[in-house]
């Protein structure tokens, strides 16, 4: 069974740091681009920072210069630092990636999340 697992969520004080990783596993034959998503409280989801499989990234204007997202292909893991962080990025932090399967097929997976609380 293909999945993706979410781990190092927590509650930290303002300013602090974190760092979230996201572990694929099962059959898969490659995986593409991956990126981290988040929702607050009350919020849509949100697109926070994406990397390709050619290790280019990109960030919401928000996270700039305080997220780093970054993957080790040879343990299928992707992960996100977050440092200075702000009651704002208080949300449940998803996962995506884009799998290939050994059937040919292409998944486009999710976590099912980790909790950051951001206190002030």
């Amino acid at each position: 069974q293909v999945q993706l697992v979410e781990s190092g969520g927590g509650l930290v004080q303002a300013g602090g740091s974190l760092r979230l990783s996201c572990a694929a596993s099962g059959s898969i034959s490659s995986i593409d681009a991956m990126a981290w998503y988040r929702q607050g409280p009350g919020k849509t989801r949100e697109w926070v920072a994406g990397i390709g499989s050619g290790e280019n990234t990109n960030y919401i204007d928000s996270v700039k210069g305080r997220f780093t997202i970054s993957r080790d292909n040879a343990k299928n893991t992707m992960y996100l630092q977050m440092n200075s962080l702000i009651p704002g990025d208080t949300a449940v932090y998803y996962c995506n990636a884009v799998l290939g399967l050994p059937s040919g097929l292409i998944m486009h997976a999710w976590g099912k999340g980790t909790l950051v609380t951001v206190s002030s």
